[in-house]
């Protein structure tokens, strides 16, 4: 989620190294962070480089924060207007609003700290699960406190944030408390007429935030909805492919296998087939001397049978 300009009259160039930094995985942090503030000495920005080496390194939590916020902008902006609705409610609304809007923010919490958890693995950094619980506690800080709202939009956290122990107390009526009819009221000066105005504008204003934040939560759990369906779609396609790849090995193997076996039967025709190649030489040269024998012979017996002339 990009800022507008730069803050304390830094140039753009160290903001936006401060950025880069901020979007790299926290083993990759310190080596980067010296590079950039040296790049920033050397360009004969001191001030610059002072700034970027004094960054602190985030701690993996921190980073998957930061991490969603880029990520998921669209996302991240709406959860953010839904915290600002929320603290509001909070102040100005009943109990009852304030419950609901409450549990439906509870599922965002952990809708969205499971995508941050999802694009660290993706990005080959998976959460323990005492940083997965540091994400939420991020996330439940924005929700509820505007400092930490304000820091976590930066996409700079450091370390992992801590949402105060309640929002400040909302007071309504007592269910089956009796309400005594109001005194008809005077007309009120001019001054408090419109302070009246003022304030009827006002509750309209935070109804319609509510409304919107209302809306906003609605879609928010709309999209786990989808996005636990869309999970469930592919973990099917992905254990049929899976079991296609294992049938596909176990063919693959059977067809090695019997290649090697015919490779074998091959050899060994072969060789049984050179073995006959001689035999057959060797009957065709034994034919050949026994036909000369017999010739011979019979010769003999045509001389010794002719008449003594």
């Amino acid at each position: 989620m990009q800022r507008k300009g730069g803050r304390g009259g830094a140039g753009p160039d160290v903001e936006a190294a401060l950025d880069e930094l901020y979007s790299l995985a926290p083993s990759d942090f310190t080596a980067r962070r010296e590079v950039l503030a040296a790049a920033a000495r050397s360009a004969g920005r001191a001030e610059d480089g002072r700034r970027i080496h004094a960054a602190r390194r985030p701690t993996l939590a921190a980073w998957a924060a930061n991490l969603l916020l880029r990520s998921r902008p669209d996302e991240s902006r709406r959860f953010h207007e839904l915290g600002q609705a929320l603290r509001e409610a909070y102040q100005t609304l009943d109990a009852e609003g304030v419950k609901e809007l409450s549990g439906q923010s509870r599922g965002v919490v952990t809708a969205l700290s499971r995508q941050a958890a999802q694009l660290a693995r993706e990005a080959g950094h998976r959460l323990s699960d005492s940083a997965q619980q540091d994400v939420e506690s991020t996330l439940r800080a924005v929700l509820t406190d505007q400092d930490a709202a304000d820091r976590w939009i930066t996409g700079r956290l450091e370390s992992a944030l801590t949402p105060p122990t309640a929002f400040p107390s909302v007071t309504a009526p007592t269910a089956g408390t009796r309400r005594e009819p109001a005194e008809p009221a005077a007309e009120p000066p001019p001054s408090r007429r419109e302070a009246a105005k003022k304030d009827d504008a006002d509750r309209r204003r935070r109804q319609e935030e509510l409304a919107r934040a209302r809306k906003a939560a609605k879609a928010a759990t709309q999209r786990v909805r989808d996005q636990r369906a869309a999970r469930a779609k592919a973990e099917t396609l992905l254990k049929r492919l899976r079991d296609r790849r294992e049938q596909a090995r176990q063919q693959v193997s059977a067809a090695e296998r019997q290649l090697e076996q015919a490779r074998a039967e091959l050899e060994r025709a072969d060789h049984d087939a050179q073995e006959a190649e001689k035999q057959r030489a060797q009957a065709s040269d034994a034919l050949t001397r026994a036909e000369q024998s017999a010739h011979e012979a019979d010769e003999e017996v045509r001389r010794l049978a002719a008449p003594a002339g």
